[in-house]
């Protein structure tokens, strides 16, 4: 990189006089020489600071003035000298290898005779004479050799300067590691200049010399505009993020040292070399297959596909930024699922390798076992295989509680409550996926795909279905009530069915369910409509209608349907509400907000906790989770088209100005403007917990948003000049999301009021939206007759040799229908990984450096945000105690928390961090 190299005036390796630290601290004023001068130090004029200082008493020394040179004009003053002290806190790594130990003493040793760090102050303020900013010497940071065997997890060093008294206020700090491994810079305090302590937020890695010849440049945590941008950082500002746009550097395969944020398609999840059956299609850069961006990695492309990125297979590190790599708590909460999931994967995939007449669940007691025991070997089965696998034993017996799997919250309750209709609808609005209800409007619901290919778009839901559900009233009357609702996944499955229903083991139908409010406020389900593409015209199977049993037979026939109800429900949930609209469609604001948006730029602290490792977990689900025949292919019944799926939605339904919770829940006609509500809006269904508790929350960002904004912009000129603003917004829009980019629906950036409304939504999106969508997946999904996530048989009509089947055993065949033993097993360990809370988790309101930004007033309005964050967890805890609200509370059923904003570690089914960080 060019970087700041030139700028600060330096070679790239140490100058001779910051190579020997020990002849820099003997050859100007230091502290000991400062405090050898006793009385005569105290005549002398100082200058003192009010503010209070921490590591340094301040001390300042007056220097002769030089000698007036001839011609030179008229001599200034020489001003008084600062002495100041740099503090810096250190992170180190909980655990380390042994060849990171010895790594870490060589480093101390070589420290010792030399090679140290060193750290240099950059004013704010210009050097008249040089015309760049005001520079320290370089001084060496001390105690790592002194600190090297000490234990604790942060270590403070420190650094001393002494600088002319017209030196002004330090507002950046470079750091040029000549150690031989990377360290964790958590922060750093400049103490002793009369403005008072000057605070550094780092949080970053710092490379040595062999890595990146050029020192890092942290700026101070005073917000500045780009206008408003000090001369002496404004040249520092600009090329830090050129460097951070990765200009003028190789374009080749990142390093997992780099820094470097740029865009790229998502051409990474197939492997074509490995055979055509691994091959998946580009998403983005294509009018059919279009998508959001994802961060580059520059690998070579694949042999056999020259549009195709090779694939770095997991374990192996992806590129991600470096800071963007997760911290030790993260990783070691990753390390403890992985423990677990060999465990739990490895004794289905025995059973079923060597005997597979018990590949499928016998009856729901063998489903009960897996929380009760563990996966448990009959005897004939164990003796085999202690028989061949000696150590297999040894697994049972030591690791039976890992064995087992915890209890879902859906069954601690009420074992029986998923048969029920009334918890089946409650799961509607209430559940993992409560963001795709919606009223319905008219009747009979129509489609929207072509009537040329997926025949007539009219519902086969008649009237006569249906009338006898609805208290009295007539079809028309309960439309203007405001009481019919509808689950309608008809036309995102509908295009891909023939290709779904062609893969082995895997059966979908396109499915629409017709929900009725009762008075008591609850919903109940009146008809299930299953859909398949017509063979012939007028096909009397492509369109099936369930209503609610009369017999035993009906009654299993109507679990089915309910079940393929959920199929569709898992499959929309986790590729397009949680995997599309809080991940892959963030992904291109934080590129942006990299390449675009200054450290220094208030917006930027604002987005800084709302992006925390939400990259790394994106690089990590193209490795493992949404890759070909990666989880989410072998557990959702779209199977290799799952992505085409996703993509299909980003084409046909995202759209950034919907995303917003009071937009969203207008769009799907849940709610009706009303500005004498508290929340300007009134639901329609009341008693609505992700709305009612979704509602508390939205208000407190937007709030926040709103006395945020108004701190720093003033007028929609002010929005309008911020060129770093605009230009992350704009990059975000037309490269992020290049194939929407000439969509007419995007939000204007033109004044305070825009500014604020988009800050809000992509705070509720990464922050409660991704949490209510998240970690619930195992409490409330993790019993798969519940919510399976794929089903394997369609439902048999009367003369199918299918259908005798299940009117001889109905039981067998239902859990036949279900996802298999081993692919139900997977299924839960996986999302038990995914609704897990890391023990370093940051939730919503709260800023653990308390020295985020140095503005007295955004600290303040951050601190009435994390008030009311807490007021609205309070106020959500009485919701769930009030039995009037009969969708969160009552006999087994579960109270709504999955917003309520704090949570313990583990998998708790509460809990809003700042971030998606799994």
């Amino acid at each position: 990189m060019a970087s700041a190299m030139k700028l600060l005036g330096r070679s790239s390796l140490a100058s001779p006089a910051a190579a020997a630290p020990g002849r820099e601290r003997r050859g100007g004023p230091c502290f000991a020489a400062v405090g050898r001068e006793g009385s005569a130090h105290r005549r002398r004029s100082s200058l003192r600071s009010t503010a209070p200082v921490g590591a340094l008493a301040e001390r300042v020394v007056v220097t002769p003035a030089p000698p007036e040179r001839a011609g030179a004009g008229p001599p200034e003053p020489h001003p008084q000298s600062v002495a100041a002290r740099a503090v810096v806190t250190v992170r180190r790594r909980r655990k380390e290898d042994a060849k990171r130990r010895v790594a870490e003493q060589l480093d101390a040793y070589a420290d010792r005779v030399g090679r140290s760090v060193l750290l240099e102050l950059i004013s704010t303020e210009t050097d008249p004479r040089k015309g760049g900013p005001k520079k320290s010497r370089r001084s060496a940071l001390v105690g790592w050799f002194e600190k090297k065997d000490v234990k604790t997890e942060r270590v403070v060093y420190t650094a001393d300067f002494t600088v002319d008294g017209s030196f002004g206020e330090p507002g950046a700090v470079t750091v040029l590691n000549r150690h031989q491994r990377e360290f964790f810079i958590e922060s750093i305090v400049v103490e002793g200049f009369p403005s008072g302590p000057a605070h550094f937020t780092c949080n970053s890695w710092v490379q040595p010399t062999r890595v990146d010849r050029n020192p890092r440049v942290f700026f101070t945590n005073k917000p500045y505009l780009p206008a408003e941008t000090p001369p002496g950082l404004q040249e520092l500002r600009r090329q830090q993020l050129s460097d951070l746009r990765g200009e003028g550097a190789d374009t080749g395969e990142r390093r997992i040292t780099d820094r470097v944020w740029e865009y790229d398609v998502y051409n990474d999840l197939g492997n074509p070399d490995k055979g055509a059956e691994f091959a998946r299609p580009v998403l983005g850069g294509e009018q059919q297959l279009p998508y959001p961006r994802r961060m580059r990695t520059g690998r070579p492309k694949t042999i056999t596909d020259d549009r195709a990125e090779s694939r770095v297979e997991y374990p192996e590190p992806i590129y991600v930024s470096r800071d963007e790599e997760f911290e030790d708590g993260k990783n070691e909460m990753l390390s403890e699922g992985a423990l677990k999931a060999l465990l739990h994967n490895f004794m289905p995939l025995l059973v079923s390798s060597v005997s597979p007449d018990i590949r499928d669940f016998a009856g729901f007691h063998d489903v009960d076992n897996l929380f009760k025991e563990g996966l448990r070997l009959k005897q004939a089965l164990q003796d085999q295989l202690f028989q061949k696998i000696p150590f297999v034993r040894k697994i049972q017996e030591n690791s039976e509680g890992l064995l087992r799997y915890d209890t879902p919250d859906i069954i601690k309750k009420d074992k029986f409550a998923w048969l029920r209709d009334d918890e089946f609808a409650r799961q509607a609005l209430a559940g993992i996926n409560p963001v795709n209800i919606e009223r319905l409007q008219a009747f009979p619901p129509m489609s929207k795909l072509d009537p040329a290919v997926y025949g007539p778009p009219e519902s086969a839901i008649t009237e006569e279905h249906i009338i006898g559900q609805l208290d009295g009233m007539s079809v028309q009357q309960a439309l203007q009530d405001d009481r019919l609702y509808m689950l309608d996944y008809h036309d995102i499955f509908m295009p891909f069915l023939d290709r779904i229903n062609a893969l082995d083991g895997r059966k979908a139908y396109g499915t629409r369910t017709l929900f009725f409010l009762t008075a008591a406020g609850t919903l109940k389900p009146i008809a299930i409509e299953l859909c398949l593409p017509p063979m012939t015209d007028g096909c009397a199977r492509a369109k099936r209608v369930f209503t609610p049993p009369a017999d035993a037979t009906s009654n299993w026939l109507w679990q089915l349907a309910k079940a393929h109800v959920c199929s569709n429900d898992a499959g929309v949930h986790q590729l397009i509400n949680h995997w599309l609209r809080t991940h892959a469609a963030m992904e291109p604001f934080i590129i942006a907000a990299h390449r675009h948006l200054s450290t220094m730029h208030p917006i930027f602290k604002l987005l800084k906790p709302h992006m925390r490792y939400t990259l790394k977990i994106n690089a990590l689900a193209r490795q493992i989770l949404i890759n070909g025949d990666g989880v989410i292919e072998s557990g959702f019944t779209p199977g290799r088209y799952c992505m085409e799926m996703s993509s299909f939605a980003y084409r046909e339904l995202w759209r950034l100005d919907q995303e917003g919770l009071p937009a969203d829940l207008i769009r799907r006609g849940m709610a009706v403007e009303d500005p004498t509500q508290p929340h300007g809006l009134r639901l329609l269904i009341e008693d609505y917990p992700y709305a009612t508790d979704g509602l508390l929350l939205w208000s407190a960002i937007r709030r926040w948003c709103d006395a945020y904004v108004a701190m720093y912009y003033p007028s929609d000129e002010s929005v309008q000049g911020d060129t770093e603003l605009q230009s992350w917004y704009r990059e975000a829009v037309h490269t992020g999301h290049a194939d929407k980019r000439d969509a007419p629906w995007w939000p204007r950036l033109s004044t305070p009021a825009d500014l604020a409304s988009l800050l809000t939504t992509l705070l509720w999106l990464t922050s409660a939206q991704h949490a209510a969508l998240n970690f619930g997946q195992y409490p409330l999904g993790g019993y798969i007759p519940n919510r399976p996530p794929l089903m394997r048989r369609l439902v048999p009509a009367e003369g199918d040799p299918e259908y005798a089947h299940l009117v001889a055993d109905p039981h067998r065949f239902f859990l036949s229908a279900l996802p298999s033993l081993t692919q139900t097993t997977t299924f839960m360990t996986v999302i038990d990984t995914l609704s897990t809370h890391s023990a370093d988790e940051q939730y919503l309101g709260e800023r653990p450096d308390e020295a985020w930004t140095a503005d007295p007033a955004a600290l303040a309005a951050a601190r009435e945000f994390a008030d009311e964050v807490r007021r609205a967890e309070e106020e959500i805890e009485r919701r769930n105690a009030d039995t009037g609200r009969r969708n969160r509370c009552g006999a087994g059923v579960l109270p709504y928390e999955l917003m309520a904003p704090t949570s313990g570690p583990g998998i708790t089914c509460r809990g809003v961090p700042n971030s998606v960080t799994i």
